[in-house]
């Protein structure tokens, strides 16, 4: 897809705060065993991490299996690592073979007792994914925020 293209898809930007340091919010994205406990857009969810390569080059799959019997299954690769402030992945959901790749960042910002995540997916390939994957990770959030509280 040419630049001019790929600038024009829509972007998603979201913050959201947790009462948690830095350290213990990065480990949640990167331990696939703490991934797994709380990764998925609702309860309703529970999520395997089938591979998790943390290195820049390296391949994760996560499974969100849905108590209806669903599961939706989404890869990547990983672009950036910089412990614990940022990391940068690839986005392909499995099941859907009309979707395109994108690219998820998320910044994570040291705020003391707390810490916020800055997060940008963007090649998103129209306005209806967009609000679709907003939804989901509006729910992960919620989810994470869960996890870090018990």
């Amino acid at each position: 897809m040419p630049k001019e293209q790929m600038s024009a898809l829509p972007v998603l930007q979201m913050k959201r705060t947790f009462q948690a340091p830095r350290e213990r919010v990065f480990r949640a994205w990167t331990d696939p065993v703490e991934l797994a406990r709380w990764f998925g857009p609702s309860e309703d969810y529970h999520a395997l991490v089938p591979v998790l390569e943390l290195r820049v080059g390296g391949k994760y799959s996560l499974e969100m299996h849905h108590k209806g019997g669903n599961v939706h299954r989404v890869s990547g690769t990983y672009l950036e690592i910089k412990p614990p402030e940022k990391l940068s992945f690839t986005w392909q959901w499995e099941n859907d073979p009309t979707a395109s790749e994108s690219i998820v960042t998320m910044e994570f910002r040291d705020l003391g007792l707390t810490t916020e995540i800055l997060l940008t997916h963007r090649q998103l390939p129209n306005t209806e994914q967009r609000e679709r994957h907003e939804q989901g990770w509006i729910g992960c959030m919620n989810q994470l925020g869960n996890y870090l509280n018990m």
